[in-house]
């Protein structure tokens, strides 16, 4: 798989990861499909490990899904705006403070926002309570699965991307002596 092709499957996966905090596209899908584009394109046992890892992360946040309860986020009166901006602040959390940035950044992303949308510290902390109650667990797992399978393929994917070489193809043993050799 060549160098551009990675950049193409990262960028689906990323395309997934967004897709967790934007209404009427399946991230964790397109995680998955990013994720069977790679393992299909690459042949490694490895590459079949992350894709069967992956699965099954995505399957049990699915599962964890119908579990939770359903809340109505239309109840919690923040606009559509800041929760897709809070979302994002998560995604960057994840980045920059590994598995905790991520609510972390969520978090402090909606209170910042709300405080500036609704100017008092309790309005804006009864805002964000409501808001999180609302959508907060079952979007957090959900990106946190999706995001755990992107790490998984970052961490355990393909060397060349990280590297930016291929490794060398080793060289064959040389033949043992035979004879005196005169």
């Amino acid at each position: 798989m060549n160098a551009w092709q990675l950049i193409a499957v990262g960028l689906v996966l990323l395309l997934g990861v967004f897709g967790v905090l934007v209404p009427g596209l399946p991230g964790p899908l397109v995680v998955w499909a990013g994720l069977l584009w790679w393992a299909t394109a690459e042949r490694s046992a490895l590459a079949w490990t992350v894709l069967m890892a992956g699965t099954a992360v995505l399957l049990l946040n699915q599962v964890l899904k119908w579990l939770l309860p359903p809340r109505n986020l239309r109840d919690a009166g923040a606009p559509y705006r800041t929760l897709l901006l809070a979302g994002t602040a998560g995604v960057a959390g994840f980045f920059l403070v590994p598995v905790i940035g991520c609510p972390l950044g969520a978090l402090g992303g909606l209170y910042f926002l709300e405080r500036v949308r609704l100017g008092s510290h309790g309005d804006a902390w009864a805002s964000t309570r409501t808001a999180l109650r609302a959508i907060g667990l079952s979007v957090l797992v959900e990106l946190f699965a999706c995001l755990s399978v992107v790490g998984a393929w970052l961490g355990g994917g393909d060397r060349e991307l990280t590297l930016g070489v291929t490794a060398p193809a080793p060289r064959p043993a040389l033949p043992a002596p035979t004879g005196s050799g005169l």
